[in-house]
């Protein structure tokens, strides 16, 4: 490893919480076979990210305050399976916060130790090679979130690429919108069904069994596509494969 941590905070999010606490357990695998201790705050609840996007800054800055000092309660990095969250917490916590001369340097503290997932993993543990086989064949999706909020260009690729007997497929469009966008695809559902209609197009013409990324979020946007299509392909989250 190129830094040596031996704890780390996961802050799991509401999607993984409650829909897709498999992601949540290959995520602590994944950081445990790595010969970490993984700390996970009771008291941890929703960023606030879904009050941001609404318009609600008010409640979201609340809601950042209290994550703030749930996850400030340990020096331990803290690591966020999901590119949205993370942005939330890495980039509008200190925008939010800026004027509180108390939860403003607290917000900048806790971004400069918070990290997505493969972030994490790729440029502080510096591991890419996780000695793991899952003979598949992917496609990756990147996450609006994440490529174009945090820049995860190439850490996901490369964890992918290590992977033995993993097989990858072009996807056409990759680093296009699946149309989620959260409350995007309630507030403009004939808009978000368009552009997940193109995507669900270019996966069927990618030839992959699996789409993975590094949200839950996209990745339920997308299987519920699949599904009423009767497609036959599914969907992972990225720690699903690392941990096999």
């Amino acid at each position: 490893m190129k830094t040596e941590i031996k704890t780390v905070q996961l802050f799991v999010t509401c999607l993984i919480d409650k829909l897709f606490p498999k992601t949540g357990f290959a995520v602590v695998k994944v950081l445990e076979d790595l010969g970490l201790t993984v700390e996970y705050p009771l008291e941890q609840t929703c960023c606030g990210q879904p009050a941001f996007n609404g318009g609600f800054w008010d409640e979201a800055r609340a809601m950042a305050r209290y994550t703030i000092d749930v996850l400030s309660k340990s020096p331990a990095p803290v690591v966020i399976p999901s590119g949205s969250c993370g942005e939330m917490i890495i980039h509008h916590y200190p925008e939010l916060l800026a004027d509180d001369p108390i939860y403003g340097p607290k917000a900048k503290a806790l971004s400069e130790r918070t990290y997505e997932f493969t972030q994490f993993l790729v440029e502080v543990l510096g591991v890419t090679d996780l000695k793991v086989r899952c003979p598949a064949n992917v496609a990756y999706h990147a996450s609006c979130h994440g490529l174009r909020g945090l820049k995860l260009t190439t850490q996901p690729q490369a964890l992918l690429d290590d992977v033995e007997d993993l097989q990858q497929t072009d996807l056409p469009g990759a680093h296009e919108c699946c149309g989620f966008g959260g409350l995007f695809a309630i507030k403009m559902g004939d808009v978000s069904g368009a552009i997940l209609q193109r995507k669900l197009d270019n996966i069927e013409a990618s030839g992959a069994d699996t789409v993975v990324g590094t949200d839950v979020s996209c990745l339920m946007h997308i299987a519920g596509g699949l599904r009423r299509r009767g497609s036959r392909v599914q969907t992972q989250h990225i720690a699903e494969i690392l941990a096999q």
